[in-house]
């Protein structure tokens, strides 16, 4: 006979079960984060290895949810890297915002497909107020479409479709129906220091590397506008509001300028860099940016929500919506459906945490998360050099980067700052030679934690 239970038969006794294995998981989560402060911020030798507990057999019959969620947290949790802590500069990864993780726990229990209307009358109305909002923080064109996608990746290739089927098209080309078979050519133009991301957006769609054309730089890692490479209406200039080495931004004004003068498509890739233009101490840097035509920003980074939420925003709504509709016969909605602006058919609410932020911030809020960052950037900086540390950039935003008097001493510091477990921060390369970065991103990140970081990284040296 069987022993499966019957869940028709038990649904009180489900439910129980289910708010239990629920609360579980919230206490967890709850001694997680409480103790954030005193984890190593990377894991040590030995609870990594310790993941060697979750190489197990497939189980024939399952096991019982409580006993699973113990084994992730005991075997999990020790060998997590303490991003979500005060000294974690690896990259430009933000800590979640309280609020940003408590909505995200609401969306979760929601279990929303968020691709319509009818799909979810609360998914849309929250995204399309986040979008709004979005774009009056980011003070850019206010009908612009905005796509909340998976990443600045996924959102970048949903711009990028955009801009070479509206350039197709003004040829007198149907990309919808022709594709690219004898399809007018496209030619791209990328920084000598565009981010990967945006190669592989290119990559994905078919631009091979003779029709990616990199323009020349400066010191600073700036597109020289002198040296810009020849554009016509058959051009797509990717252009950078955030270095990632250096943080610096493209002069947006002369170099729109040019690019529109001739009919080509500007796309900005502004990860974390587009976040100044809430900032009156550094919107200066974005200058112009707003005659784009398209952009790219990730909420992880500098807004401070979870991953997985990132925003491709297009000035031609349009535009947009014609190259990601996705309607069906038995599933159509408005152009403005999320599900219409991106690569995601079925989908979370992705922009509800960003909602959740922007309302619990503020235009000053935001602001001086931003402010803040960069000001403990520029301490960082003066106390690294005090210390005896080359810096190598000007510290214009949240970035600072270094390196020691060899290749080998850069890339063992790097490696003693991550064994210590006190800190961490990775290594790059810039101008050649190894540098390792610094940025500074995380709403835990105080002026004692910055203080903190100097006298470590004066220890190691």
């Amino acid at each position: 006979m069987s022993t499966r239970r019957d869940l028709r038969t038990e649904p009180g006794r489900e439910k129980l079960s289910e708010l239990a294995l629920i609360a579980d998981a919230d206490q967890r989560a709850r001694d997680y984060v409480e103790g954030i402060e005193n984890r190593d911020v990377f894991p040590a030798a030995d609870a990594i290895a310790q993941l060697e507990r979750f190489q197990e057999t497939l189980p024939i019959s399952g096991r019982p949810g409580e006993e699973t969620l113990k084994l992730l947290d005991e075997a999990g949790s020790p060998a997590t890297v303490a991003s979500n802590g005060p000294r974690y500069f690896g990259f430009v990864i933000g800590a979640t915002l309280p609020v940003a993780a408590a909505a995200e726990r609401m969306v979760l229990a929601w279990d929303q497909c968020a691709s319509s209307f009818t799909n979810s009358p609360v998914a849309d109305a929250l995204e399309k107020q986040a979008a709004k909002w979005t774009l009056e923080m980011l003070d850019l064109p206010r009908d612009s479409a905005v796509s909340f996608g998976t990443s600045a990746s996924a959102c970048g290739l949903a711009c990028l479709t955009a801009a070479r089927r509206a350039l197709l098209q003004r040829a007198g080309w149907d990309f919808d129906v022709e594709g690219l078979n004898g399809a007018p050519p496209i030619r791209v133009v990328v920084s000598e220091t565009v981010h990967i991301t945006v190669l592989k957006a290119l990559r994905i769609l078919g631009f091979g590397t003779r029709h990616v054309i990199r323009a020349a730089v400066d010191a600073e890692g700036r597109v020289d506008v002198e040296r810009l490479p020849p554009l016509d209406d058959r051009t797509i200039l990717c252009l950078q509001a955030g270095e990632v080495n250096t943080g610096e931004f493209d002069p947006f004004g002369p170099l729109i300028e040019r690019a529109h003068a001739v009919g080509a498509w500007v796309h900005v890739d502004g990860a974390f860099g587009l976040w100044a233009r809430a900032s009156q101490e550094k919107r200066h840097l974005t200058d112009g940016i707003e005659r784009a035509d398209s952009w790219t920003t990730d909420g992880h980074k500098w807004l401070n929500t979870p991953y997985d939420g990132a925003m491709g925003i297009c000035r031609d709504p349009a535009a947009l919506a014609a190259a990601m509709n996705s309607d069906a016969a038995y599933s159509s909605a408005a152009a403005d459906s999320q599900k219409n602006l991106g690569l995601e058919f079925s989908r979370r609410a992705r922009g509800i945490p960003i909602w959740a932020v922007l309302r619990t911030l503020g235009r000053d809020g935001v602001a001086e998360l931003v402010d803040r960052h960069c000001r403990q950037a520029r301490r960082l900086a003066q106390g690294l050099r005090e210390a005896g540390f080359e810096i190598l950039n000007r510290v214009t935003l949240n970035q600072v980067l270094l390196r020691l008097d060899s290749e080998a001493t850069t890339r063992i510091f790097q490696e003693r700052a991550a064994e210590s477990g006190q800190v961490w921060f990775g290594t790059t390369i810039w101008q050649g030679r190894a540098a390792v970065r610094l940025s500074v991103s995380s709403w835990r990140t105080t002026d004692e934690d910055i203080e903190a970081t100097l006298r470590i990284l004066a220890n190691l040296r």
